[in-house]
């Protein structure tokens, strides 16, 4: 993701009101297309809802509270742009977003993942965005503290010898379990040393060279912070719930763990800029700002809402669907949820639902849920004209994408405009005979036509192969005619 300036704004929320002023539904679907194909109701249902958040924090407060998103439900089968469609909006709007499978969540009071959970990963991913941003706000500086950290490490100075036992409060206390405090990493400060004029000399000029790249290759051997490994487990889930990280409670009792690596000088400079930018940022600026962010701008993607739709059968599976919808349904009509970085209300994060809808209908979802989706757009089956465009026009093209990775092996694959159009038909036949899984289809079609030319690139000599449709038809035509072949190759 772009790293962006906000220098000139109070914070991120502030960013995203005053860019979206650009960004017109006609602009987000025309961003849109640049990687989906097709789709236009549901483009425009999208683009509308982003719209109406930017209209809304230009209205007075009062009424402010009382427009809430209008949560999108999308229905279609597999592999026709849903999920694409949400994640690439939240790449336009540089905003949290989350995708979560609805069948991963268990009624309350059964083992498995609470459904508040969902905004919990939404504000982890709004820290790491703010995070991000802030570092680059301190980067200059975190990185000249780098420098000076790897130049130290590469001209050493002379160590003192210790002449008493360290002032950690804890040392006192370990030494009369018998434990040496030396190696219970009690975050004790570095031994003392002394600088020459000759060493400090020599650490000016190699800063001087790191910064001008001339040792980005060398070798340095740096102590590093080791990162804290999250808790797992029903245990720590149940914390969660709590609003308490069982990590970071437990981090608390102990210094971080130091611990050398050796690497190349540019990885060093990387590694380090992050540790001394992190140093420099409050962490209570980032949560304040990550929270406001999730609740005003955060996106959440319910894939798979049909998985949890209440069938005519009963039994336990019904009971337990239906437990998840109920508990679903207050997370979208909107309350407060507890995080370690404080409480969340969801009341103004817009939820999109997604699903197939294969064996059941929306109106197999609680009224009560239904209520809180009220657009829903119905996404099309795609078409082998579709399929054209999807190999040839986006940005990063299966075709495209394929080109480049021969391309690493000094081999030029070009595609004839008719073999396009067969490899289109080919997908769309399968997909009629056989299950429509949309656009996925024509992974699996392009990934056995390249089979062979994928496994023999590395050893080739010529530079250049031409895909025209008696190619296509010669490695790909004789399955897609035989219906049971198809079925299970295509």
């Amino acid at each position: 993701m772009k790293i962006l300036s906000l220098k000139n704004y109070k914070n991120w929320s502030v960013y995203i009101l005053q860019n979206t002023k650009e960004l017109t539904p006609k602009e987000i679907v025309k961003r849109l297309d640049q990687y989906i194909i097709g789709q236009g109701e549901a483009k425009k249902a999208v683009s509308i809802a982003l719209r109406n958040r930017y209209r809304r924090q230009l209205i007075e407060p009062e009424m402010q509270k009382e427009i809430t998103p209008k949560n999108i439900l999308m229905i279609g089968p597999t592999g026709v742009g849903k999920t694409e469609i949400a994640r690439r909006l939240a790449d336009i709007l540089y905003a949290p977003f989350l995708k979560v499978e609805a069948t991963k969540f268990t009624e309350v009071g059964y083992v498995g993942r609470d459904v508040e959970s969902m905004v919990r990963d939404l504000v982890e991913a709004s820290i790491q965005l703010v995070r991000r941003e802030k570092r680059s706000e301190v980067h200059a500086r975190a990185e000249n503290e780098a420098v000076k950290r790897i130049a130290k490490a590469l001209a050493p100075g002379i160590r003192k010898e210790k002449t008493q036992q360290s002032s950690n409060p804890f040392a006192q206390f370990y030494q009369s379990m018998g434990l040496d405090p030396n190696q219970m990493n009690l975050g004790a400060e570095e031994p003392e040393e002394e600088v020459t004029e000759e060493i400090s000399s020599k650490r000016s000029e190699l800063v001087d060279q790191i910064k001008r790249g001339v040792l980005d290759s060398r070798e340095v051997e740096i102590q590093v912070e080791e990162k804290q490994q999250k808790a797992t487990g029903p245990m720590n889930d149940q914390f969660e719930q709590m609003g308490i990280d069982l990590s970071d409670t437990l981090g608390a009792f102990k210094s971080p763990n130091k611990i050398k690596r050796t690497m190349t000088v540019k990885e060093a400079v990387g590694v380090l800029t992050e540790e001394e930018a992190d140093k420099l940022i409050e962490s209570a600026d980032i949560e304040s700002e990550a929270i406001q962010l999730a609740e005003n701008n955060g996106i959440i993607f319910l894939d798979e809402i049909d998985k949890i739709a209440s069938k005519d059968e009963g039994g336990q599976a019904q009971i337990s669907r239906e437990g998840v919808q109920r508990d679903i349904l207050p997370i979208v009509e909107g309350s407060v949820v507890r995080t370690k970085y404080g409480n969340v209300k969801t009341d103004y994060i817009l939820f999109i639902g997604s699903g197939a809808f294969h064996t059941s209908t929306p109106s197999d979802l609680i009224p009560e849920l239904q209520g809180r989706f009220p657009i829903r757009v119905e996404l099309d089956d795609l078409t082998a004209d579709e399929f054209i465009k999807i190999l040839t026009e986006p940005k990063n093209s299966l075709i495209k994408q394929y080109q480049a990775l021969l391309s690493t092996e000094n081999v030029d694959v070009n595609f004839t405009m008719d073999a396009v159009e067969e490899l289109a038909n080919i997908a769309q036949k399968v997909n009629e005979e056989t299950d429509n899984i949309g656009a996925r289809r024509l992974h699996t079609i392009l990934e056995k036509l390249l089979e062979e030319l994928l496994f023999e690139a590395s050893d080739m000599q010529m530079g250049e192969v031409n895909i025209t449709k008696k190619y296509v038809q010669d490695k790909i035509g004789h399955i897609a005619e035989d219906h049971d072949l198809s079925q299970y190759i295509l």
